[in-house]
């Protein structure tokens, strides 16, 4: 153990068992509180629910029972194992202030030169060939995502756009990184002592978990860029800003389109052209070579020398 708030024992391997073995626990739990919160919010009956996936009528409770999954699934695990590993969970886990508002900026400034790279990504997704067999199921995967996007992405008055961003931007973003970056990589690097190993394998399980082939390129590129920021600055706070950011321009994109009169389904499929990729990838590259710099020079004012003593053993 390298933490000095660390639990006696209790190793990060099994941490990461304890961290697993939670989502079952928060899956249950979210079970629970969804079919307690369909009927009251509905009048309707929970085997009503899959079926009543993408009505109108239901927007609110879909919202609703979003925050309650994601509440469940990731923030709950997360808590619990950093309880058991560690006497500040909430440290552990990354909530700090070890950055400086020009890295709030370069966060967004990142987020937003990184939108060509993840279009082009899109578009190369969809040029991997695929058996038919594979290509039938993975559509069937992707216009499922789409249902359960458009259950919540009903938005047409403004105050609809702010409770899409607040839902489906702010608290997705929220226990999403709570999970990914604050325990799952965190985990991971103290485990293996690579920041890259961790990075990768957390980018493609947060990919994963959205059961979408045709997007699964650019959340990889998304989760490495998420993650970059946890390693550089040890702080959650700026993955959490990033997550909200791509969301809400995603959300925004969303609510451009069907003022226009379009569907959910053109603002999730667009993409951009390859040569754009190009683009964003230095653009990033560029920005992220910045952003290194100005976190190591705060790192040595803003995060107490004996945290950098000890953090050094797994951060490298």
């Amino acid at each position: 153990m390298y933490d000095i708030d660390s639990r006696p024992g209790t190793s990060y391997g099994q941490g990461l068992l304890i961290l697993l073995g939670s989502v079952l626990v928060g899956g249950f739990l979210g079970a629970l509180l969804s079919a307690g919160i369909w009927p009251l919010m509905t009048g309707q009956s929970v085997k009503m629910m899959a079926s009543e996936l993408g009505n109108p009528a239901f927007t609110n409770a879909f919202r609703v029972l979003q925050v309650v999954s994601s509440f469940s699934l990731f923030f709950v695990p997360a808590v619990i194992m950093a309880y058991v590993l560690n006497k500040k969970p909430y440290k552990f886990l990354g909530f700090n202030f070890y950055f400086s508002p020009k890295q709030v900026i370069l966060t967004i400034l990142i987020m937003v030169a990184s939108i060509p790279l993840v279009g082009a990504l899109g578009e190369l997704n969809k040029m991997i060939p695929l058996a038919q067999g594979w290509e039938t199921y993975f559509k069937k995967l992707e216009s499922d995502y789409a249902e359960q996007v458009k259950a919540m992405a009903k938005i047409d008055t403004f105050s609809d756009y702010l409770m899409a961003l607040l839902i489906m931007a702010g608290s997705a973003g929220f226990f999403e990184e709570i999970f990914f970056r604050g325990a799952l990589q965190n985990l991971l690097q103290r485990i293996s002592k690579n920041p890259w190993i961790a990075i990768g394998v957390t980018s493609v399980i947060f990919s994963a978990i959205h059961f979408s082939f045709y997007g699964f390129l650019p959340r990889i590129a998304l989760g490495v860029v998420l993650g970059l920021f946890f390693y550089y600055t040890g702080s959650l706070w700026l993955c959490i800003l990033g997550h909200v950011v791509q969301n809400a321009m995603v959300v925004t994109q969303v609510y451009i389109y069907q003022k226009q009169g379009k569907s959910v389904e053109d603002a999730m499929n667009e993409t951009l052209p390859l040569w754009w990729g190009l683009v964003g990838f230095i653009a990033v590259v560029m920005l992220f070579r910045y952003f290194k710099k100005n976190a190591a020079e705060d790192r040595k004012t803003r995060v107490p020398a004996e945290t950098v003593a000890l953090e050094d053993k797994w951060m490298t």
